[in-house]
């Protein structure tokens, strides 16, 4: 029996538990997204001189193993290579984590260790020679707390329950708040002030999303008994869901290669090669580079009424996309977007380029994201709902493309701006054709109709 079974709704007619999860979500992203707007910054303008470097636990051996690979790395490269096993391991270790919830702890347990892990690891970042050890807590921390808390929302509805995915649209706009306000907090006071006081206002986001978590926990989806999570054994449908995930992990991979390099490339472009003077009603002077990591989550809230309503609008008509269209256009129009930002470096090629063209940038991502992300986890969720084992494998997903972003970013120095954006477009648009050549598949795999 589902929480919404047995009690009543407060929210836009959900359950009282969707508030718990979303305010829950919305300060460990928080948290999540202000560590990461300061990260590649603090690396190359800091932790990564050679006067601090050699005193970082571990990162020597890290450095020559990643060498040992693809030869010298100079700083920048370095840096990209480390976000882009952060960002990475950040998703693949919710496999991990989905296991030890639906095997022995439950999801309940397995969200509040999550929690407590990632919050001693933004702590852990104010001493800079335990760096690497505070991202494997993060890494381990958000494995924990990312694949429960994503499936509990799912819980809160009957397999059949028309309000599912309205209530991950709702939940994601959660997260995006949290995006929106952590660059504007965490990374001006990193940048401005310190990177530790940065990364401690992440800690204290992150202890306010585990407290909300645990006080509202009465209100959350029981856990299913433990004989059910341990002997419940694969079913036929279930073959057929975990086929049609496989068919899409790739092109979601190269969904993720794209768009990480937000956080990576992107800054870096809009420190170096953005005009960033501006002068406008509510803010004369220079754009702090965090800044612009808080325009995506912005539109996100912004966006997602008139997209859902222009949705609803399409389906009176039965004209709005498939699951698997909405995925498609997705990655088609996060190509668009890097293709406009090559255009904007070729433009702009003898100075630096006007900030207007990283807002276009970030509308035109927000839009291909929209179309992918929530969409997806509300697929996966509503193909297994009893799993978050499954909804760790789809979150691996993740993990490969944060990877190869990171490779991927260390050519930012070696292209110009305009060849480089071009290539990350070629690959986003690459995961849209892909989804379109298994459409026929996976819409018979997902029972989609045609």
């Amino acid at each position: 029996m589902t929480v919404a079974d047995r009690g009543g709704s407060d929210w836009f007619g959900h359950p009282r538990g969707l508030t718990i999860l979303f305010s829950a979500e919305m300060w460990e992203r928080f948290s999540y997204y202000g560590m990461r707007a300061l990260l590649v910054l603090y690396m190359v303008e800091h932790l990564l001189d050679p006067a601090w470097a050699g005193d970082v636990l571990g990162l020597a051996a890290l450095r020559r193993a990643l060498e040992s690979l693809s030869g010298p790395l100079a700083i920048q490269p370095f840096a990209s290579q480390i976000y882009g096993l952060y960002t990475g391991f950040v998703y693949l270790t919710p496999i991990l984590g989905g296991v030890l919830a639906d095997q022995w702890l439950g999801r309940r347990r397995t969200v509040a260790l999550g929690g407590a892990l990632m919050a001693a690891g933004h702590f852990l970042m104010a001493f800079e020679a335990l760096f690497l050890v505070a991202l494997a807590l993060l890494m381990l921390g958000n494995g924990a707390f990312k694949p429960n808390i994503v499936t509990q929302v799912g819980g809160l509805y009957a397999p059949d329950d028309a309000r599912r995915d309205r209530a991950y649209s709702i939940f994601y706009v959660g997260v995006n708040i949290g995006a929106f306000f952590s660059p504007l907090v965490a990374g001006t006071l990193g940048e401005r002030v310190g990177w530790h006081y940065g990364f401690a206002s992440a800690g204290v986001g992150m202890s306010i999303g585990l407290l909300i978590y645990l006080l509202g926990l009465p209100l959350l989806p029981p856990d299913p008994p433990r004989e059910r999570r341990r002997d419940a054994a694969p079913s036929r449908d279930l073959a057929g869901i975990m086929t049609g995930l496989l068919l899409l992990f790739l092109p979601a991979a190269l969904f993720w290669v794209a768009y990480e390099q937000q956080g990576n490339t992107i800054a870096l472009f809009a420190a170096d090669a953005t005009d960033r003077n501006v002068d406008l009603l509510f803010w004369r002077g220079e754009i702090p580079v965090t800044w612009f990591q808080a325009v995506n989550p912005l539109m996100i809230f912004l966006f997602t009424p008139a997209l859902v309503a222009f949705w609803a609008r399409l389906a009176i008509s039965r004209r709005e996309p498939s699951t698997t269209m909405k995925l498609a256009l997705g990655c088609l129009l996060l190509a668009l977007s890097y293709a406009l930002l090559a255009a904007a470096a070729w433009v702009d090629a003898d100075g630096k380029t006007s900030a207007m063209w990283l807002v276009a940038y970030f509308a035109l991502l927000t839009l291909g994201e929209l179309h992918f992300w929530p969409i997806a986890l509300s697929l996966v969720s509503r193909l297994a709902p009893d799993r978050s084992s499954v909804m760790g494998l789809w979150l691996a997903s993740n993990f490969l493309g944060a990877l190869a972003a990171g490779w991927l970013g260390g050519f930012w120095s070696r292209f110009s701006p305009g060849g480089f954006f071009l290539l990350v477009a070629a690959v986003a648009l690459a995961g849209s054709a892909m989804i379109v050549a298994f459409r026929s598949k996976l819409r018979e795999l997902i029972g989609e109709r045609a």
